[in-house]
């Protein structure tokens, strides 16, 4: 599990984490992961890839949303990157020309990862709630599932989901249909004895 490298950090500390890792403040606590690994960095490319193609660009969707890979958000005290984030374009007419954003987005998306994913779950999700942030996705590329939760009076819950080579609906792009199946990498064979 991921711990905080240090606690009561500010932005000038997350400032100072050399530029190949990542680092988030969350809650006062400075955490910082490695760059992902294969499976979340297909998972995470493949679905903004079409996430991209079908809600930003409208090419085969209705178009209407910014979808941002890894974006610094800036929320409150906190300092969030999720893999990936969405802006209603009602939300979001433009975005923004500095590094960061500090609007925060309709929809975010983890990756989870052996290393990061209590911290997403745990920590990073409820405090995505509090900034009123509607929906959120959790995809685990070694389960080869999607975890859909929808905001209800301040916190989180299980909306829906999918799993394997399931093709869905997923909220809030419930319209277009989203396959699963290329956010996996293929199953590396067994070891022979």
């Amino acid at each position: 599990m991921l711990e905080p490298v240090s606690r009561d950090a500010t932005y000038e500390d997350l400032l100072r984490v050399p530029e190949h890792l990542i680092a988030e403040l969350i809650d006062g606590e400075l955490y910082v992961s490695p760059r992902p690994a294969p499976p979340h960095g297909n998972a995470a490319s493949s679905l903004g890839a079409d996430l991209n193609i079908l809600f930003q660009r409208g090419r085969g969707g209705p178009g209407g949303w910014w979808i941002q890979y890894e974006p610094e958000l800036h929320l409150g005290r906190d300092v969030f990157v999720p893999d990936l984030a969405g802006w209603r374009i009602t939300t979001m007419a433009t975005p923004p020309t500095t590094a960061w954003f500090d609007i925060a987005p309709d929809w975010v998306c983890e990756v989870l990862s052996p290393v990061t994913g209590t911290v997403d779950r745990l920590k990073k999700l409820p405090r995505y709630g509090r900034y009123g942030i509607q929906w959120a996705w959790l995809v685990d590329p070694l389960a080869r599932s999607l975890e859909i939760y929808q905001l209800n009076g301040g916190l989180f819950s299980v909306y829906g989901g999918g799993s394997g080579d399931d093709i869905i609906r997923a909220e809030p792009f419930e319209a277009v249909e989203l396959e699963l199946a290329p956010l996996w990498l293929p199953t590396p064979p067994s070891p022979q004895s």
